[in-house]
């Protein structure tokens, strides 16, 4: 038994590492104590305490064994003494050992004392992501990402950050954009180099496509590697290179605090991706106790531009002689809806939504005409015939929205290259839309000929929620989707954040689901399936945030079987951290839109149907509320139900697939 001096011990914290008996003669064990993992070892009834890293490569040297006399390293079979630590014959490489007692009740180690932790630059650049306001972190904790991934939960320890490890990297990139897409603000995905970092690119294409802002943050092989083709070596500049609208490398003589300036500046003001590359042996480097934390003070400018006085010029007078001018929002007007309303009812406008823009204008107001478009209701497109005049803000002009090229358009938008994207329009307005909704009110205020719509927007409803009733009546071998949203929008709190996925799911929930002051997210242009889950963990994030926008809203997310199969082990992440979402599952057993689509094109259905299990059953075994609906007397309760539940809860509804 390895023994010290008295005055040692005093001097030594020893701390109990196992039960007596507990290590058996001839073998090792790896063992955590004071912070740090050591390899015990037993032999010729002795016990040592060394270092549980091999000094060659790191191999863990408790999870390799005593042969002749040897400990084995189990990675590449180095040999050390199993209570020195030294090598045989002439090598010099040494395991580091510490003093070890047997007591009575067990073996103890001491520990020389802790040196404060050394700061690093990983520390100093999640620093400066804190000053930028990331204030939540989703991803993987992996080997290639260790020493960043310490400094993040140093961070989370103080109460800067917040960290939410999920069970795929692609929920932790939709999170992010779903979390951007909503408040307009950074969240960073984390993950590991090679697969990790690509796994996370679907989402980060949902937020490229979508103008969200979002800062990735991957790990990558050791720069003295890089470029043979080491472990998990993946390009990552150039897997990036089209997703991000930056993207660089830190590296050892890097400006660390200056790359997360542009990274976090770009993603803001480009709204898209900003990617940082952490190469495995730059995370842990010492960081210069003379750079500052960056932050957005004096890098950031107002955004509130005008527009050209020509364009506003051109916009006004358009406008002033417009007879039945309608307003379209898509989703890039989703902050300056205040302005854009205050336009429209002066001029008693409808004002209709892409489906991007679902929520913006609540369908209970006296103005609102809900969605134009194939997710669309037949008031919105009523009014887009009937007008003739459009005035579009913040919409893209997709063929999914179908806005017509035939009436004569002003379209304001922030970014030129959206004006008359896909054709011409009549007066392109360059400037930020809450600014330019504002000028033009006061411009034209007392100074138009618009027809008052308010009359004929609630006879057009008065005749679409007649319909909606008729259909309802539908039967099938499951409930019709109507009955689903209409239930769906009795339960839910005005105020609550949705998620919507992709498939005949979201087409019905685009129709039917009427909203009050609901926020709706979704993977617009993308249209990425399995979007909802990951998006409602983003969302959540934003809910427990002090922002009077965000604070204390209930989330609901909202998917197909298809798409809740994508990442249905996010259910877990929701259960772990005590999320409180709840999931509308409509299930068909099909990828139901896919085989209307091989039906209409005069294919053979072939494929598209799933096999699954009992979701609601599903639930309960992850830790969250199940409840399976079959009948439409049930589907009231159990809304209501889910909703109020806190927590995790799952509501799967039994659906007719060609019922939409």
């Amino acid at each position: 038994m390895a023994t010290t001096d008295d005055k040692t011990k005093e001097q030594r914290a020893w701390i109990r590492v196992l039960a007596p008996d507990e290590l058996a003669e001839g073998r090792v064990a790896a063992v955590p104590c004071g912070g740090r993992t050591l390899c015990l070892t037993h032999h010729k009834g002795t016990y040592a305490a060394l270092d549980n890293r091999c000094p060659h490569q790191g191999g863990p040297l408790g999870e390799g064994s005593i042969e002749n006399g040897w400990l084995r390293c189990p990675w590449h079979g180095w040999d050390f003494d199993p209570l020195t630590g030294k090598s045989p014959g002439e090598f010099g490489d040494q395991v580091e050992t510490f003093p070890t007692e047997l007591r009575p009740d067990g073996v103890y180690v001491s520990l020389p004392d802790e040196n404060a932790r050394q700061r690093t630059v990983s520390d100093l650049m999640a620093d400066t992501m804190v000053a930028w306001g990331v204030r939540w972190v989703f991803g993987m904790v992996g080997h290639s990402n260790l020493g960043l991934a310490d400094a993040i939960r140093e961070r989370t320890t103080a109460g800067e950050m917040g960290y939410f490890g999920i069970r795929h990297e692609g929920a932790a990139s939709f999170a992010c954009s779903a979390y951007g897409k909503l408040t307009g603000r950074l969240a960073a995905c984390l993950s590991i180099a090679g697969p990790g970092a690509t796994n996370l690119l679907t989402g980060l294409w949902d937020a490229n496509v979508d103008r969200a802002p979002v800062l990735a943050l991957t790990g990558q092989v050791q720069t003295q590697v890089l470029g043979p083709g080491a472990f998990q070596e993946v390009d990552l500049s150039a897997a990036f290179g089209k997703v991000a609208t930056w993207s660089q490398p830190v590296l050892a003589n890097s400006r660390h605090t200056e790359l997360v300036n542009l990274a976090c500046k770009s993603a803001l003001l480009e709204r898209g991706v900003a990617h940082l590359i952490f190469p495995d042996e730059v995370q842990t480097m010492p960081a210069d106790g003379d750079t500052a934390v960056g932050g957005p003070a004096g890098r950031i400018t107002a955004r509130d531009i005008a527009p050209p006085p020509s364009a506003m010029e051109a916009a006004v007078e358009r406008l002033a002689r417009a007879r039945r001018p309608a307003i379209i929002v898509g989703h890039g007007a989703r902050f300056q809806m205040n302005a854009v309303m205050d336009l429209a009812e002066m001029l008693g406008s409808p004002v209709i939504t892409t489906f991007k823009g679902k929520g913006l204008v609540s369908d209970r107001h006296p103005l609102g005409c809900g969605v134009l478009g194939r997710s669309g209701t037949p008031i919105a497109s009523w009014f887009m015939n009937e007008a003739d005049l459009l005035v579009v803000f913040g919409a893209s002009f997709s063929d999914h929205t179908g806005i017509t090229p035939k009436i004569p358009t002003i379209q304001v938008d922030y970014d030129p290259m959206i004006l008359g994207k896909f054709h011409t329009v009549e007066v392109p307005v360059w400037g930020e839309i809450g600014t330019t909704a504002r000028m033009l009110r006061e411009r034209l205020e007392g100074n138009h000929i618009a027809t008052d719509s308010r009359a004929e927007v609630a006879e057009r409803w008065r005749l679409w929620r007649a319909e909606k009733h008729k259909r309802a009546q539908e039967t099938g071998n499951g409930l019709h989707p109507v009955v689903v949203f209409d239930a769906l929008a009795g339960a839910v709190p005005d105020d609550a954040i949705m998620c919507v996925d992709v498939g005949n799911n979201t087409y019905s929930f685009g129709r039917y689901f009427e909203c009050t002051r609901q926020s709706v997210l979704m993977s617009g242009y993308l249209g990425s399936i399995g979007f909802a889950l990951p998006a409602a963990l983003g969302a959540w994030a934003a809910t427990q945030e002090d922002d009077p926008r965000t604070a204390g809203r209930k989330v609901i997310s909202i998917s197909g079987d298809g798409g809740f199969g994508q990442y249905m082990g996010e259910l877990t992440t929701a259960v772990k951290y005590g999320m409180n979402i709840t999931h509308v599952l409509l299930n068909n057993s099909e990828l139901a839109k896919i085989s209307k689509e091989q039906r209409a094109g005069n294919w053979d259905v072939w494929q598209t149907s799933l096999h699954n299990p009992d979701f609601a059953r599903y639930a309960e075994l992850c830790g969250a509320l199940g409840i399976r609906v079959a009948d439409n007397d049930e589907l009231e309760a159990a809304m209501t139900r889910a909703i109020a539940h806190e927590g995790p809860s799952l509501v799967e509804v039994v659906t007719d697939p060609k019922l939409i």
